[in-house]
């Protein structure tokens, strides 16, 4: 079975559900594979673990 995995920082429910659906959708079409063959992992990771250009995400304004 495929996995698609994706690392964010925190996300809505509903977000959540649609990334699912979305990447499921995208994969199967791309491959070829029924979508039912995919398992897809949303790790969330809290603002302070991740950085982008030298700041942390729980630092970072706007």
């Amino acid at each position: 079975m495929p996995v698609i995995t994706m690392d964010s920082a925190a996300l809505a429910p509903g977000v959540k559900t649609v990334l699912i659906r979305s990447l499921t959708r995208a994969a199967a079409e791309a491959t070829g594979l029924p979508e039912a063959s995919f398992i897809v992992l949303l790790r969330e990771l809290p603002a302070d673990a991740i950085g982008i250009g030298g700041v942390p995400l729980s630092e970072r304004r706007g």
